[in-house]
């Protein structure tokens, strides 16, 4: 067995050879002799059967493992030679030549290896910012906004006309073309009018209408509506009002910090400094999102130079490229299957942008190894669960339904960059 094995850059290797015919039937010989102690023939006892009948039997079968067997060898023979271990190894190896003919199989495998990233100097790339301030008035108004949360709702004395804010406690019936329509009717009703919550045009035409008056509303559904049947429709609205409530006052003070903090002494400064806190994290989450994250993966995506596995850029490529075709018309498909240069032009465009998705990748599989960060498939569990319910969602179904999309990976990949990029920006601002 001649082999030849290159090492192409630091991500790839080719491992070339020529098996010779006498090796693979070499090979036959011995994979039947195997066979022959375990297989079972009709008309010989188990482990006495012929390697002549067990030939005949199995025939290209064994041909087919023999060969199987001298690639594993060329294999291992090469990646020894390269001195590449097979835990560095990524994806599985492509064939990317088998020629037979009577006297030798010439071959040639391709493989990839995780490429090596100097992380030494990425701190440097973090960008410099300022961690946001708040401030005074920043966080009395974010109190007064919780206060009036958790004031209740009470009933106006004076019976004057309902403005904006104002909450009104209602009897509707809904029409169509003169009959009432399946939904469309309830009684004691709150909307806070201005809130958007009905049909556009509804809460508008309540402001000005006093308690206990009864008014007809003229409307039209949206075309996106929900029901097919109502969408796009002209209705109109039976309404009374019953009450017209508003908001208590609730007084800013220490009684109202021992209720939110949930703590007998609590004092309205223990309260201002939780919520300059959160408003601070707010903003910091903000700018980490928006701003820094974005950019500090591009720095490094720009920065770090590594050469990476053909064969995930390749995949990237293909993904790129069916995405594309899913938007295209089948004329245009059938144009790309019988012109494979045009095929070819077309992955080309999209090979930029699959490099720096795969560069980026490996960059964040590093730092996350590097600092230590993981996340489990717990947390991607619980991450689709508070966020289908916070869609009312159900969220076993919604996980389910990620899980059967083949996603989960996907997601966790996700959390495990953002947290690796709040790693180093938090660093940043440590120091």
């Amino acid at each position: 067995m001649e082999i030849k094995a290159n090492k192409i850059n630091g991500a790839n290797a080719e491992i070339e050879a020529t098996i010779s015919t006498d090796e693979v039937n070499a090979n036959v010989e011995k994979i039947a002799k195997q066979l022959s102690k375990t297989a079972n023939v009709q008309g010989f006892r188990k482990g006495k059967v012929p390697v002549a009948i067990i030939k005949k039997q199995y025939g290209q079968k064994l041909v087919e493992d023999a060969e199987a067997e001298a690639l594993r060898e060329v294999l291992s023979k090469g990646l020894d030679e390269l001195k590449i271990a097979n835990e560095s190894l990524i994806g599985e190896p492509t064939i990317s030549k088998f020629d037979k003919s009577d006297d030798k199989i010439e071959v040639a495998v391709k493989v990839a290896m995780r490429p090596e990233i100097n992380l030494d100097d990425v701190d440097a790339l973090v960008p410099d910012f300022k961690k946001p301030e708040v401030s005074d008035k920043e966080v009395e108004e974010r109190i007064k906004e919780i206060a009036e949360g958790q004031a209740p709702l009470v009933n106006i004395k004076r019976n004057r006309k309902m403005k904006e804010g104002d909450t009104a406690v209602i009897d509707f019936e809904g029409f169509v073309d003169g009959k009432a329509f399946e939904g469309g009717k309830a009684e004691g009703f709150e909307l806070l009018l201005g809130s958007g919550q009905f049909i556009p045009g509804f809460e508008d035409q309540l402001i000005g209408v006093k308690r206990d008056e009864e008014v007809e509303l003229n409307v039209t559904f949206p075309e996106n509506y929900g029901s097919k049947e109502l969408a796009g429709k002209e209705a109109m609205f039976k309404v009374k009002v019953n009450q017209v409530k508003v908001k208590d006052e609730v007084e800013v003070n220490d009684e109202l910090a021992q209720k939110l903090l949930q703590k007998e002494d609590a004092t309205l400064d223990e309260l201002k400094a939780e919520v300059k806190k959160a408003i601070e994290q707010e903003k910091l989450a903000k700018l980490y999102n928006d701003e820094l994250k974005p950019k500090l993966l591009e720095a490094m995506v720009e920065k770090l130079d590594f050469d990476l596995p053909e064969f995930v850029v390749e995949q990237e490529i293909d993904m790129a490229v069916n995405k594309k075709a899913s938007e295209m018309s089948e004329d245009e498909i059938k144009e790309l299957r019988e012109n494979p240069k045009k095929l070819e032009e077309l992955r080309e465009t999209f090979r930029a942008d699959a490099e720096k998705s795969v560069k980026a990748t490996f960059i964040i599989d590093a730092l996350a190894q590097k600092l230590g960060v993981k996340v489990e498939e717990q947390e991607v569990m619980q991450t689709i669960y508070f966020e289908a319910m916070q869609m009312g969602q159900d969220p076993q179904k919604a996980y389910e339904s990620y899980k059967d999309a083949g996603y989960l990976p996907a997601i966790q990949m996700s959390m495990v960059e953002d947290r690796v990029l709040s790693t180093l920006l938090n660093k940043k601002i440590e120091e």
